[in-house]
């Protein structure tokens, strides 16, 4: 993944064949989806660029808290996003913006890193808790779902 803020079109096209390359020869499979975790600022050109390349899709996380903003109360964190530049119906790729940036939903990051509780599913254990968690990731999700058009929500919990 190039940043996507200013980078020189042979240097995105440069980026992406060694990175298409790898994982044709490394995996025998030639990426549709684009998973651009963090990179800076978005433009057009990347999506009429990745869409030529033969994505289908494109998720990313990093975006600016204004525009942000606007697409949560829009229900607009998906899109079909049709580069201005290009006329022709087939320059298009679905795009998706994380809703929690890259980070697990809040309560629910158990890596070494992080002081959630966890999960315990053992009634007969001190500190049981698997209905108060699970209730508050249905919540979670149920929030993140009024703002997505989709009834099919997308997050990491990684």
């Amino acid at each position: 993944m190039s940043d996507e803020a200013a980078p020189y079109y042979e240097d995105i096209i440069d980026q992406m064949t060694v990175g298409f390359r790898w994982a044709k020869d490394t995996f025998g499979v030639v990426p549709t989806i684009g998973w651009h975790i963090d990179p800076f600022g978005h433009q057009s050109s990347n999506a009429a660029i990745f869409s030529q390349l033969g994505f289908n899709a494109w998720f990313f996380a990093r975006i600016d808290y204004q525009d942000k903003a606007v697409r949560l109360s829009n229900k607009a964190m998906e899109m079909i996003w049709h580069p201005t530049q290009y006329s022709t119906n087939d320059n298009y790729i679905f795009t998706h913006v994380n809703y929690y940036h890259y980070s697990p939903p809040p309560g629910f990051c158990f890596d070494n890193n992080c002081r959630d509780d966890p999960i315990k599913d053992d009634p007969t254990l001190d500190g049981y808790n698997v209905d108060i968690k699970s209730q508050a990731l249905v919540n979670y999700f149920k929030n993140q779902s009024l703002h997505f058009k989709s009834s099919n929500l997308f997050h990491t919990l990684g």
